[in-house]
C-alpha cells in the first residue's frame, strides 16, 4: 500500500472546508427542484462539451474574434448552470499589457473572468489532466505551474513576463488557494514581479457570490458535488467588481504592489503583515529585462504562509491539498 505524499510546506492552504463553508442546503441557500438541477447540470456540461468540440475550428480566426467567442462561450457556460452575472466598474482597455488579479472562491471564477477579462490564465499543473476542461485550458494558452517544484516558479513568472511584454493579458489568483468567500488569504507577491519587470498595470477584481455557500469550492470538495450544489442553488448571483488599475511604476517592489492590490480587493480587513520585512527591496537601478525573473527572491516569496483569517480563529485544520491553487 502506498503512503500518501504530504503536501509541500510552502504551498498556500486555506482553512475552509466543504462541511463548514460550503454546506448545502443551509439557511441562506434556497434550493431549486431536483428536476431543475438536473436540467441545469445537463445544460452546463453540454455547453462545456460544445466549447471543446468547436475550439479547434476557432483556432484560425483572428485574435479579436477568438476572444469574442471565448467571452460568449464562458458567459453561456455560467448562465447554463443558473448563475446570474453582474459586472460593476469601468471596462478594461481592449489592448495593452495587463495583469489581472482576483480573489479565489470557486472554479466558477475562471469562466467568469474569461467572460469579462479574457487572458492567459495561470493554473496548477493538475488542471491539464482534467477531463474536457484540461484540454480546453491547454488549447486556450493556460500557463501551468507545478506547485510541488518550487524551482519551477521563476520560469512561470518569466513566462508571464513574456506575455505582458508582448502586450498580452495574464490572469492570476494570487491568494494561491480557493477560499469560501467569507475570508481570504494574503496576496502572494511572486506573480506581481512580472508586472514590475514589464511596467504593466495591475487590474484588481473582486468576485462576490450571493449566496456564497453553493459557489464555494474548497478543500477536498469533489468537483461533482460542487457542480450539483451550483445547479441546485436558487438565485445564485456572481458580482464582478472591476476596480481601478494600479500602476506598477508607483510600486517598484512586488511586495508593496501585492499589498496594494490586496487592499483594493479586500478594503475592509486589516492588511496582512509582511512576513519578511528584512527582505523588502528598493528600486533596483540595474533592473532586469522583461521576461527575466529574479530567481532567488521569487523563491523566497513562495515560502510565505497564509495569514490568520476568520476561519482560523474557529479552526486550525487546513483544507486538503486538492483545493484549487495557483502560484504564490
Amino acid at each position: 500500500m502506498s503512503t500518501p505524499t504530504a503536501p509541500s510546506p510552502w504551498l498556500p492552504t486555506a482553512p475552509c472546508t466543504p462541511g463548514r463553508c460550503a454546506a448545502h442546503p443551509g439557511p441562506d441557500t434556497p434550493r431549486a427542484s431536483a428536476a431543475r438541477g438536473v436540467l441545469r447540470l445537463a445544460a452546463g456540461l453540454a455547453a462545456v462539451l460544445l466549447g471543446v468540440l468547436l475550439a479547434p475550428l476557432a483556432a484560425p480566426l483572428p485574435p479579436v474574434r477568438r476572444l469574442f467567442l471565448v467571452r460568449c462561450w464562458c458567459r453561456a457556460v455560467v448562465r447554463a448552470f443558473g448563475v446570474r452575472i453582474r459586472v460593476h466598474g469601468p471596462a478594461a482597455p481592449p489592448g495593452g499589457p495587463l495583469l489581472v488579479v482576483a480573489n479565489h472562491v470557486s472554479w466558477l471564477d475562471v469562466p467568469l473572468l474569461a467572460a469579462v477579462l479574457p487572458g492567459r490564465m495561470v493554473a496548477k499543473r493538475e488542471v491539464r489532466g482534467w477531463p474536457l476542461l484540461g484540454r480546453l485550458a491547454a488549447f486556450g494558452g493556460t500557463l501551468f505551474i507545478d506547485r510541488d517544484r518550487l524551482r519551477s516558479l521563476p520560469g512561470t513568472v518569466g513566462a508571464m513576463s513574456c506575455v505582458l511584454a508582448g502586450g498580452g493579458r495574464v490572469v492570476v489568483f494570487p491568494e494561491g488557494s480557493t477560499w469560501c468567500g467569507r475570508g481570504g488569504g494574503a496576496f502572494r507577491p511572486a506573480a506581481f514581479q512580472a508586472a514590475v519587470d514589464t511596467g504593466s498595470d495591475v487590474r484588481p477584481v473582486r468576485i462576490d457570490y450571493r449566496p456564497v455557500g453553493p459557489a464555494a469550492f474548497v478543500g477536498d470538495d469533489p468537483l461533482g458535488a460542487s457542480l450539483w450544489r451550483i445547479a441546485r442553488a436558487r438565485r445564485l448571483v456572481a458580482d464582478l467588481w472591476i476596480l481601478d488599475p494600479i500602476s506598477s511604476t508607483q510600486y517598484p517592489d512586488r511586495r508593496a504592489l501585492a499589498r496594494a492590490a490586496e487592499t483594493a480587493v479586500h478594503p475592509h480587513r486589516p492588511a496582512h503583515p509582511d512576513p519578511h520585512p528584512q527582505a523588502q527591496s528598493h528600486p533596483d537601478p540595474h533592473r532586469l529585462l522583461p521576461g527575466v525573473p529574479r530567481q532567488p527572491t521569487v523563491a523566497r516569496d513562495s515560502a510565505n504562509r497564509p495569514s490568520s483569517s476568520v476561519h482560523q480563529r474557529a479552526s486550525v485544520s487546513p483544507a486538503s491539498a486538492s483545493s484549487l491553487r495557483t502560484p504564490s
